[in-house]
C-alpha cells in the first residue's frame, strides 16, 4: 500500500474528527459478528492503515496514530505501518493497550468515537469504566467513516446452501429444542444470536459471505416457542426457506433485528453472549428490557463433536492426509530436479490436491508458507507483491514452514509441518527436536474431564521452558465441524482466563501446535487436531473419569529433522506408532510416487 495514500486517509479522518468536534477515535478489527475474519465492507482497519494481519486497533487523535496488535504480528505491523505516521504500539503483559492510552493521554470532558455497529457489549462496558473516571465521553452512535470511505465496498450477496444431509448428526429442530433449554435454565424469555458460526451450526446452513469460513451474516433471534432468522432475503432460495419453515424459522430481513428487538418489554429477558453481539444492534431497544450475559447455549452445544460427527471428521482427515502426500511428494520431486519454487507456490499446489478431494469446499485459513525468517512470523502471508522463493546457497540450508488447511463438507483442517531446505544444521535439528517433545507431551498426557482448557498448557510448554526456550502464541484452539477453523469456547494458552465454559469435555476437538520463532532465522511449529476421549482401560477410577487426546491429523512429521538422541524412548515409541497409524491411514488412499514418500516418511527411527 502506498504510504502516502494511508497518510492522506488519516489526514482526512483527522478533519472529519475536527468538523464532529471528537477528539479521538477507535478503529476495531472488528464487524457486527465481531467475527475473526471479515467481509471487505467491515474492513475499516486495514483500509485506513494498511496493516493487513487479522488483530489489531487503530487510535488516531489529533497529533497521533497508533496501531496496537500483539507479538504475532509486531514485525509484519512494523513493515507495513512505516512511512505511514501511524506507530506500532505493542500488546504485551505490563504494556497499555488502546484503552489505557486513551485513558492516560485524554483529558477531562473530551470525546472518544468508536462505531457501536462493531463494538460489543463487553468491549463497550470497558471502555466505559476506563473513561467514566476522567469524564472522558464514549461516543457510539455516530458512522464518523462514512464521510472518509466514499468507495466502500458492498455486503457481500453469496447465496446459502444446505450443509449436506449425509454429514448432520442432528436437525435444526432439535439443536433448536438444546437452545431453548439452555434458555430456560436461566429462565430467558428471549435469545439473541449474532455470532455466524453459531447461526450456521444451529440452521444446519453455510454460506460464502466470509472468506475460509462458510458463514453467512445474519442475526437470530429465539424465543420460548418461535425463532427468526435476520437475513438478506435474496440469498435464501425457496427450498432453504421452506426447510427453515420446516423447522420453525421465520425469514426477515437483515436489518430488521434492531426493530425486532424494540417491541421487547420489561416482563422480557434477554440472553446473550456479550462478546459477540454488538451495542449498535441493540440500538433501539428499550433501556429496561432485563439481560442474562453469557456465552450462548449454542457455542457450549456446537464445540462437543457427536461420534458420527467426529467419524466424518476422521475421514476428512484421511483425505486431507492423502492430499498432502501428494503434495509434499510432488513439492519434494521439484525441488530435486532443480526447479525455483516461492512460497506462494506452495499455497496454490496444495489448494491443486485439496480440490480434488470429495466434499472439498476452500481452505479454512490464508496458508502460510515461510521460509526461514518469514517463518519466524507465525502470522506470515506471501503475497503477489512480497514473498520469497526457497533458494538456499550450495552447502547451506533452511526451513519451510507450512500451516494449512481446508474446508470439506465432512470436517475442517488445519495442520503445519516443517520442511527442510537443503543442508539443515544441528541447530535446526535442535529446536525441531524440542518443539516435537513438546508437542508429544501434550498428545500423550491425561488430565481431568472437565478441567479448565487453559491449565494444560504448561504440559505441553514443559520441554520447552526446561531448554528455557518458549513461544507467544497458544498451544491449541477449538476446531469447528464445517464451521470456522477457531472455535471456542476452549483454548490452550496459560494466559487465558478459566470461566468454567472452558472445560475440556469429551467430543471436543483441538489443535496441539507448540513453536519456537527464532527472529530473522526461522520458525517452528508441529501442528496436529485431537480429539477428546475418555482413557481407555483406565487402571483408576476413583478420582474421576480422566481424558487424553486423539491425534486425528494423518500426516508424517519430517524425520530427518529430528536429533534422536533429543529424545527418550516413550517419545520415539510415541512418533513411531503415529507414523505407522498415519501409513496404515493413507496407504491405499495414494499410489506411485506419493505412495512411496508416504513409505519412506513413516519408517521408525
Amino acid at each position: 500500500m502506498n504510504k502516502q495514500i494511508i497518510q492522506a486517509r488519516i489526514d482526512t479522518l483527522r478533519k472529519t474528527l475536527v468538523a464532529q468536534d471528537l477528539t479521538a477515535i477507535i478503529i476495531p478489527s472488528a464487524d457486527p459478528h465481531l467475527s475473526e475474519y471479515l467481509p471487505e465492507y467491515w474492513q475499516t482497519r486495514q483500509w485506513l492503515s494498511g496493516f493487513t494481519g487479522s488483530v489489531g486497533t487503530l487510535v488516531v487523535t489529533a497529533d497521533f496514530a497508533g496501531l496496537w496488535t500483539d507479538s504475532r504480528y509486531w514485525v509484519h505491523a512494523a513493515e507495513q505501518l512505516e512511512g505511514t505516521g501511524i506507530t506500532l504500539e505493542k500488546l504485551a503483559p505490563g504494556q497499555p493497550n488502546h484503552i489505557d492510552w486513551l485513558a492516560d493521554h485524554l483529558q477531562e470532558g473530551d470525546s472518544v468515537a468508536v462505531d457501536g455497529n462493531v463494538l460489543s457489549i463487553a468491549e463497550q462496558d470497558r471502555l466505559l469504566n476506563a473513561f467514566d473516571a476522567n469524564d472522558i465521553t464514549l461516543i457510539t452512535e455516530r458512522d464518523v467513516l462514512t464521510s472518509v470511505w466514499t468507495d466502500r465496498p458492498a455486503l457481500p450477496n453469496a447465496k446459502l446452501y444446505a450443509h449436506d444431509e449425509q454429514f448432520l448428526a442432528q436437525s435444526a429442530t432439535s439443536k433448536l429444542a438444546a437452545v431453548r433449554a439452555g434458555m430456560a435454565k436461566v429462565g430467558a424469555t428471549h435469545h439473541l444470536l449474532s455470532s455466524l458460526d453459531d447461526i450456521a451450526w444451529l440452521t444446519n446452513l453455510r454460506g460464502a459471505d466470509v472468506d475460509y469460513n462458510p458463514v453467512f451474516l445474519a442475526h437470530m433471534l429465539i424465543d420460548t416457542d418461535s425463532a427468526t432468522l435476520f437475513v438478506d432475503t435474496d440469498k435464501v432460495s425457496e427450498d432453504i426457506a421452506q426447510s427453515l419453515k420446516d423447522s420453525g424459522i421465520t425469514l426477515a430481513d437483515y436489518s430488521a433485528v434492531q426493530d425486532a428487538l424494540s417491541v421487547l418489554t420489561p416482563e422480557d429477558l434477554l440472553l446473550l453472549d456479550p462478546s459477540k453481539v454488538a451495542v449498535g444492534t441493540l440500538s433501539k431497544m428499550a433501556d429496561d428490557v432485563g439481560f442474562v450475559e453469557q456465552m450462548a447455549p449454542s457455542t457450549l452445544l456446537k464445540s462437543v463433536k457427536s461420534d458420527s460427527d467426529i467419524d466424518h471428521v476422521r475421514e476428512a482427515m484421511r483425505q486431507d492426509g492423502a492430499a498432502l502426500a501428494e503434495f509434499f511428494s510432488e513439492f519434494e520431486q521439484r525441488l530435486a530436479a532443480g526447479e525455483r519454487l516461492s512460497e506462494l507456490d506452495v499455497d496454490s499446489m496444495l489448494i491443486e490436491v485439496r480440490s480434488r478431494q470429495p466434499h472439498y469446499v476452500s481452505p479454512s485459513f490464508p496458508t502460510i508458507a515461510g521460509f526461514n525468517e518469514n517463518g519466524a512470523l507465525p502470522h506470515y502471508r506471501a503475497t503477489p507483491e512480497k514473498f520469497s522463493y526457497l533458494d538456499v546457497a550450495e552447502g547451506e540450508g533452511g526451513l519451510l514452514l507450512i500451516d494449512s488447511g481446508a474446508q470439506y463438507q465432512n470436517g475442517t483442517t488445519d495442520i503445519t509441518r516443517v520442511v527442510g531446505i537443503g543442508q539443515v544444521t544441528a541447530e535446526h535439528k535442535r529446536d525441531f527436536t524440542t518443539v516435537l517433545k513438546a508437542h508429544i507431551a501434550l498428545a500423550r498426557a491425561h488430565f481431568p474431564d472437565g478441567i479448565a482448557s487453559p491449565l494444560i498448557d504448561a504440559i505441553c510448554r514443559a520441554p520447552l521452558w526446561q531448554a528455557q526456550m518458549d513461544y507467544g502464541h497458544g498451544t491449541g484452539h477449538g476446531v469447528g465441524y464445517f464451521l470456522n477453523v477457531h472455535e471456542g469456547p476452549q483454548v490452550i494458552a496459560y494466559s487465558a482466563s478459566t470461566p468454567k465454559e472452558r472445560a475440556m469435555k469429551v467430543g471436543m476437538i483441538s489443535s496441539n501446535e507448540p513453536g519456537l520463532y527464532r527472529e530473522g532465522k526461522w520458525g517452528i511449529r508441529i501442528e496436529n487436531l485431537v480429539v477428546n476421549t475418555p482413557v481407555p482401560s483406565p487402571t483408576e477410577t476413583e478420582f474421576g473419569q480422566f481424558l487424553h487426546f486423539e491425534t486425528i491429523t494423518y500426516c508424517p512429521i519430517d524425520t530427518r529433522l529430528i536429533e534422536p538422541s533429543l529424545l527418550d524412548q516413550t517419545e520415539i515409541d510415541w512418533l513411531n506408532d503415529y507414523h505407522s497409524q498415519v501409513y496404515a491411514e493413507l496407504n491405499d488412499r495414494v499410489e506411485g510416487a506419493a505412495l512411496e514418500w508416504l513409505t519412506e516418511r513413516t519408517k521408525a527411527i
